[in-house]
């Protein structure tokens, strides 16, 4: 049986979530890899003012589904979006005070994760597997356009 690019990635994806979610009585209130990635950017700019239209193109994701992420980010306790004064059409993201306690709990369970997936593999592998994904990004990219 021929293996499948895209069922293998979201296979693997799938597993990863898995791990990440295991042992959580509620997995709701847990930050998930996409919440965690936007909890570290607004962490790592502390001097900016960050807005969902960055988050979009940070992350590479659509509106609708930036803005899912965020209400349900605000709704579990760990973002709060108020208006920005210097253009109140948007909305300031600001992390509440125990959404960095969660982010470092979590992180060290991705770091350790990270660990496990890259075991066994070596430097060269790791470029060429992270070449092959920005091929195939690029593939994606212009096959939208």
């Amino acid at each position: 049986m021929e293996k499948r690019v895209l069922f293998q990635i979201k296979s693997l994806d799938k597993e990863i979530f898995r791990i990440l979610m295991d042992g959580e009585e509620n997995c709701n209130k847990k930050p998930t890899p996409t919440q965690m990635h936007i909890i570290k950017y607004i962490l790592d700019n502390p001097q900016k003012v960050i807005h969902q239209s960055e988050l979009e193109e940070v992350l590479n994701l659509r509106r609708a589904t930036v803005s899912g992420v965020l209400q349900t980010m605000e709704s579990n306790g760990l973002i709060t979006r108020v208006v920005d004064l210097k253009d109140t059409r948007t909305k300031k993201i600001i992390l509440d005070e125990k959404t960095k306690e969660v982010f470092l709990k979590n992180k060290e369970k991705l770091d350790n994760l990270e660990k496990v997936v890259k075991k066994g593999i070596s430097k060269e592998e790791l470029n060429t597997f992270f070449e092959v994904i920005e091929k195939m990004k690029e593939n994606i990219k212009e096959y939208r356009e």
